[in-house]
């Protein structure tokens, strides 16, 4: 069988740049504290630098899952109001979680750059119980369509790169 894998173009980069860029919510994938997987939604945003972030409760199950294991994956891009779901847009991230501490040094610029993209969620930043989550890429899957399917590296979605 050939590979249907397409070679990583610059349109494929400007196409999942945009798909992270205009999302406000992903599903995240983690592994259970008995390895059972689970997706759930969770609210989207971007740091200042281009990596995804989001902002969870400490109650959530996928916050406790994603404490014990980092690794995750994230899954941006909403099919269309019209025609066949599979023929709109997603990329699937893979990442490592990384919390962001509320003494840290970038917590207020995360905070920034995520309350521009979700102004609603100012009200969860009252809550003690409530984090950022910073997800650092590993790699990337983007399906942009039928017989569009792109391996991508960490670099191809940060900014400037």
């Amino acid at each position: 069988m050939a590979d249907v894998i397409r070679p990583t173009d610059d349109q494929a980069r400007g196409m999942a740049r945009g798909l992270m860029t205009g999302a406000r919510f992903a599903a995240l994938g983690v592994l259970l504290e008995d390895g059972q997987p689970m997706v759930t939604r969770v609210a989207f945003g971007l740091d200042p630098q281009g990596h995804p972030i989001s902002l969870i409760s400490d109650l959530a199950q996928h916050t406790q899952a994603l404490r014990q294991h980092p690794a995750c994956s994230l899954l941006v891009g909403e099919p269309g109001a019209k025609g066949d779901a599979l023929t709109h847009p997603r990329l699937s991230l893979l990442a490592e979680a990384a919390f962001v501490p509320r003494d840290s040094a970038d917590h207020d610029t995360v905070a920034a750059a995520y309350l521009a993209h979700q102004p609603k969620a100012k009200l969860y930043l009252q809550f003690a119980d409530f984090s950022f989550v910073r997800f650092t890429i590993t790699a990337a899957h983007l399906n942009g369509g039928f017989g569009k399917a792109f391996r991508l590296a960490a670099a191809d979605l940060l900014p400037g790169d």
